[in-house]
């Protein structure tokens, strides 16, 4: 476990030396958010009689969180650990004396934690001293705070193993790059990551929030927004947990078979 957690920090404090990457991130971020913010205004004023799921404010808190966190999202893999595999050098890797998964899955969790520190504070501060409703509304009670908290943990946790099972799928192919695409789009349309699955059709909920994608993003603002109690932290972090544990046994399967078929180049 030392070993481990080694891995995790020098990863992690390397990873904040990228200061000019957070400020380009947390420009880009705020301009989509604001974006988004404007799209969803003009449909709520559209349509100002029929009731909607959620609240001009809590969705416009709910874009604001999904831009802040979007670092933890599993866009793609450990994009050093795909060149290694492209380029020979994961045999550097499978001779470690450390497991290859776990060793993998620490440096994503340093991955997603590091660059979404530098971005999500700055961004935000900014949202909550906008004017009007452009403005982050905070948390209803401490509770939803604390729930908050422990269901971004459960998605950190299944968002690593989804980037783990996205590196691993690199050893499968030539290139790599049909996974980093296919995954993606699903984080995306599946996850609430652009529209928050409240507004999307009553048939479609049910399955959307099965997915583990959904404990990415709208599991973790919905505690935050008010839309969801406190009081079912537990049972949501458990459904987090549970796709934890079915992606990394898929991520370990996968990867147990392709080095056992792997060739490095010239050797």
């Amino acid at each position: 476990m030392k070993a481990y957690l080694s891995v995790f920090r020098i990863r992690f404090i390397s990873l904040l030396q990228y200061r000019a990457a957070a400020l380009a991130g947390i420009f880009t971020q705020v301009f989509f958010a604001l974006v988004l913010i404007l799209v969803m205004r003009e449909f709520f004023f559209s349509s100002p009689q029929q009731e909607q799921p959620l609240t001009l404010g809590q969705t416009v808190t709910y874009i604001w969180l999904g831009q802040a966190m979007l670092g933890m999202m599993p866009w793609n893999g450990d994009g050093e650990i795909v060149d290694m595999i492209r380029n020979g050098d994961v045999a550097y890797e499978l001779c470690r004396p450390l497991g290859v998964y776990e060793h993998w899955y620490c440096r994503l969790v340093a991955l997603r934690t590091a660059p979404t520190l530098l971005r999500c504070l700055p961004i935000f501060t900014l949202a909550a001293v906008l004017p009007g409703d452009l403005s982050l509304n905070m948390p209803p009670s401490a509770a939803a705070v604390g729930a908050w908290f422990l269901a971004t943990f459960g998605a950190l946790l299944l968002g690593c193993a989804i980037s783990n099972i996205i590196s691993i799928s690199t050893l499968w192919t030539l290139a790599g790059e049909g996974v980093q695409r296919i995954i993606p789009a699903a984080v995306i349309f599946c996850s609430g990551s652009i529209v928050p699955l409240a507004f999307f059709p009553d048939w479609a909920q049910p399955v959307l929030r099965f997915l583990p994608f959904a404990g990415l993003v709208d599991v973790p603002n919905q505690f935050f927004i008010g839309s969801m109690p406190p009081e079912r932290v537990l049972p949501m972090l458990m459904g987090q947990l549970v796709w934890t544990a079915v992606l990394v046994a898929a991520g370990y399967t996968l990867l147990a078979i392709a080095t056992k078929r792997t060739v490095i180049q010239g050797g």
